[in-house]
């Protein structure tokens, strides 16, 4: 039925814009569905939390849902298509194909979280055959994620743009995040560390600093003078990952952390002066 009417739009001559989410709207989708908006003539979201992209032990029984919530959202925003599936509709039975970016997906989160960014490539890829979208819109706060489905879709040949859309952050600096509301009063005030070790990566280099491993000595020191456990941070080339010992070109800085048993992830492009 959705891949019907996303066919019958097209039939129509309109431009179609996907959201995926796993629901759990704030302020960072509504972003994403403004942006679409913006830039087609009809706009989608999905809300499917992806059993895929969690691994053992992983919150997928506790991600946060409120059906309800995310539509009523929705309709203010003016989503023409809500597409809600049931695993098995993502996943029939007997299914044995699986979508996976070598050389992207392993470094980093995928490092961390073994099998994650196959799961994550291969829903938006099915997600992208049912919704036909002319465009999809991903947060680059993600932005491992992001460059992955740039790299699938290119490698793929896929008839659709990954578009990136800025991080949307809290007052203080703090991501949004779905996960944020796992966060006590004191975990939430400890979970800037991250945020501002990134920047402190980034204020180097505008201050002419190249070497990494001094800026990433200061930002590991901050991040644990935040109490936070930190899992990794890099500063790595934006389309290959690969580690810079020296920031002579195009970098981007990258983080992730434990604050509690909530895990924060977050980045920061690098500029030179």
């Amino acid at each position: 039925a959705m891949k019907e009417n996303a066919r019958r739009f097209r039939g129509e001559g309109k431009t179609l814009g996907l959201v995926p989410t796993m629901g759990a709207l704030h302020e960072g989708h509504l972003s994403l569905i403004r942006r679409a908006r913006k830039e087609n003539e009809i706009v989608m979201i999905s809300i499917f939390v992806n059993p895929a992209q969690f691994g053992p032990g992983e919150d997928y029984d506790a991600y946060p849902s409120d059906e309800e919530r995310d539509l009523k959202k929705a309709e203010e925003e003016g989503v023409d298509l809500v597409f809600l599936p049931a695993v098995e509709e993502i996943y029939p039975p007997g299914d044995r194909t699986v979508v996976e970016v070598e050389g992207l997906s392993e470094r980093l989160c995928g490092a961390s979280r073994p099998g994650h960014f196959r799961g994550v490539a291969t829903v938006v890829a099915r997600l992208i055959a049912i919704c036909v979208p002319h465009r999809a819109y991903f947060g680059k706060k993600d932005y491992q994620q992001w460059v992955i489905l740039r790299r699938m879709v290119s490698d793929l040949r896929m008839d659709v743009e990954i578009v990136g859309c800025p991080t949307v952050r809290e007052p203080d600096g703090l991501a949004l995040s779905s996960r944020n509301r796992y966060l006590n009063e004191g975990e939430r005030a400890r979970a800037l560390g991250l945020r501002r070790a990134l920047l402190g990566i980034s204020e180097g280099v505008q201050n002419g600093a190249k070497e990494t491993a001094p800026l990433l000595a200061d930002a590991r020191k901050v991040m644990e003078e935040h109490g936070l456990r930190v899992d990794y941070v890099a500063v790595v080339h934006p389309e290959t990952f690969e580690d810079l010992e020296k920031i002579e070109g195009p970098a981007v800085a990258l983080g992730a952390a434990w604050c509690g048993k909530t895990r924060l992830i977050d980045n920061q492009e690098l500029t030179l002066t």
